[in-house]
């Protein structure tokens, strides 16, 4: 027997968006000087790969701490074949950030699990303004369109695990 016999089989999603597939953003408008740079850069990394722009969808949430809701909603709609979470979360002089950090990162988390429908997270945490402006668009990239590139992927993989029998 070869090697190749004996490989594991590997299963991998493409940055290919599938025909017809829907996007939904979900985006806060706390910071929104921050959040709109990574709805650019989502619906951006989107339309490069293919995604029909009439199929994106974008949802306006008041800040971080709504997303997980709306993430829900959208979620269990199962209209849609991935849904983006975008916020920015800047630590300030009182405890409030880490209690609106740590429940929008679970409640995005638990909802991509109970619903089984891919939700990829865009939502910043950073200590500095300047800190959450590199990762919008400047040195550290685009998170949302990081985001969305995980969500294209995931979607992709969830077809590729269906025709490997999963």
């Amino acid at each position: 027997m070869s090697n190749a016999e004996n490989a594991p089989e590997s299963v991998e999603g493409t940055l290919i968006v599938s025909k017809g597939a829907r996007f939904a953003i979900v985006a806060a408008r706390f910071n929104s000087f921050i959040v709109e740079r990574l709805v650019e850069g989502a619906v951006d990394a989107l339309r490069r790969h293919g995604a029909d722009p009439s199929k994106i969808t974008i949802v306006r949430v008041p800040g971080a701490w709504e997303i997980p809701f709306a993430c829900a909603r959208l979620a269990n709609s199962k209209k849609l074949d991935a849904v983006i979470a975008l916020g920015a979360v800047i630590r300030g002089s009182t405890p409030h950030f880490e209690h609106v950090s740590s429940e929008v990162s679970k409640g995005v988390a638990q909802v991509a699990m109970q619903s089984g429908t891919p939700v990829t997270f865009g939502v910043l945490t950073t200590d500095t303004i300047e800190q959450a402006i590199e990762r919008a668009g400047t040195k550290a990239g685009n998170k949302g369109s990081d985001a969305a590139l995980a969500a294209i992927e995931l979607v992709s993989l969830g077809h590729a695990l269906e025709e490997a029998g999963f």
